[in-house]
């Protein structure tokens, strides 16, 4: 995929499907390493072949992922069709309304809620993982990860246009689109939360 495609996901039906814990992984995996066979997916989601060959084709029902042409395929077993890769149509998405635009419905609304807790389920869960390896890594890639946490006092302004500031300095190395990687690169997990914290002691783990 050569140019960046970031969508904005207000449909229902679309946010249900993708709530998935098993589609929402599946989908994260391919936009951080491109294509994939479902045997490659089941790997790395946790789930088998076939079970991934499902939600693989669920979510091109809803227009998230397609099988790579043929003729994009180098030589080899993918070629016969039988486990062919998927690749994502996008490079990134948001859920709920843009700004400015008009609220969703019901079904939507809590849809983009159960959403965006998977999401940040599914990155503390990556990020346990990440701690567990991080002795057994090479010694560049355990001085490069962090996991830092500020606490910030900002004006609503202030905060949006700091996020942009962040999102400018990321978006050049997004794994779909970069074309200038070094041999040495690697996809990474890199997460941005930013929130009002909330004045209220959190109710526990989801």
């Amino acid at each position: 995929m050569a140019a960046e495609r970031r969508i904005q996901i207000t449909d229902a039906r679309t946010l249900h499907a993708l709530a998935s814990p098993i589609r929402y992984r599946i989908l994260g995996h391919l936009m951080a390493v491109g294509p994939q066979t479902a045997s490659d997916c089941a790997s790395a989601v946790g789930a088998s072949p076939s079970n991934c060959s499902y939600h693989l084709r669920e979510l091109a029902r809803f227009g998230l992922v397609e099988r790579v042409p043929v003729e994009e395929i180098p030589s080899g077993p993918s070629r016969d069709g039988r486990d062919r890769p998927w690749r994502p149509t996008v490079t990134g998405y948001g859920t709920g309304p843009a700004d400015e635009a008009p609220a969703l419905g019901r079904s939507a609304t809590v849809a983009a809620r159960a959403l965006s807790h998977l999401g940040i389920d599914d990155s503390a869960a990556l990020a346990h993982a990440a701690i567990e390896a991080h002795d057994d890594l090479p010694p560049e890639w355990r001085r490069a990860e962090v996991l830092s946490t500020y606490g910030l006092r900002a004006s609503a302004d202030e905060l949006r246009d700091l996020v942009a500031a962040i999102d400018a300095l990321v978006r050049p190395f997004i794994g779909l689109t970069r074309t200038d990687a070094p041999s040495d690169a690697r996809p990474v997990h890199l997460i941005l939360d930013a929130f009002r914290r909330p004045s209220t002691a959190p109710t526990g783990a989801r």
